[in-house]
């Protein structure tokens, strides 16, 4: 196994529907990839798997890291932000795989959570409830977060959506430093102007794998032709295919 993540023949239903169908690749060790496609094309679906919320129905991911080693981001949506907590406790969540679930919070992991949320442009702001923040400062919050966790894999959903361009600008020069330090970053992105001025390496999916390489080959015209195409006439009444059915290579 490579020093990466592998993905093999991968396939995962909601309820024998396939949502990701068949895709085979390898995100390399300090590699920085968008997942990208249309809208509904499993782009969340591949992620959650890659960081093991899922669990294919068909395939598999192989890795060398440890659940510890992964950091990740989760939809806007999908997070509660009217939980009674403050930005502090909420940055050092990250810190729980150094202190454990019920460890005790020491002066030099408030020291490293303050300065990251200082990373993140928030100095001050720790005793602040989360409810009271814009997205963008709550995405900042969660950037602050990854930053405390110190992980060596970084998988983003959506990171970028609903904030303002100045977070944006900010939280990608934070992704970048992440992959000039070496670590594995992945996000889902639906904007293709960012995927072309950010990630060297694309994975374009359309349920189907329809490309995975250089950003600039993979977003070729022909290839999000064919991811929309592939798109809008997918059957979301389709079974998930048996072995000896699947696509010809």
């Amino acid at each position: 196994m490579s020093g990466g993540i592998t993905l093999d023949n991968l396939t995962v239903a909601y309820d024998r529907h396939p949502a990701v169908h068949h895709v085979s690749g390898t995100l390399k060790e300090g590699s920085l990839t968008a997942i990208a496609g249309p809208n509904g094309a499993g782009k969340s679906t591949l992620i959650k798997t890659i960081m093991g919320e899922l669990r294919p129905a068909e395939g598999s991911v192989t890795h060398n890291f440890s659940r510890k080693d992964f950091g990740y981001l989760p939809q806007a949506a999908d997070i509660n932000r009217r939980f009674p907590i403050s930005v502090m406790d909420t940055v050092l969540l990250g810190a729980w795989k150094m202190s454990g679930a019920f460890g005790r919070i020491g002066r030099q992991m408030q020291a490293k959570a303050e300065e990251a949320l200082a990373t993140v442009g928030l100095e001050g702001f720790g005793a602040r409830p989360i409810s009271a923040l814009s997205a963008g400062q709550f995405q900042r919050v969660l950037f602050a977060r990854l930053l405390l966790q110190d992980a060596r894999v970084i998988l983003l959903d959506e990171p970028f959506t609903a904030i303002d361009a100045r977070t944006t600008s900010d939280l990608i020069r934070i992704i970048t430093g992440w992959h000039g330090e070496g670590r594995t970053v992945v996000a889902v992105l639906h904007d293709f102007d960012q995927v072309r001025a950010y990630f060297p390496q694309t994975l374009l999916i359309a349920r189907e794998l329809i490309g995975w390489g250089r950003t600039e080959d993979t977003l070729s015209a022909a290839n999000l032709m064919k991811a929309r195409a592939m798109a809008e006439k997918w059957d979301e009444k389709a079974g998930v295919c048996m072995p000896d059915a699947r696509p010809a290579a």
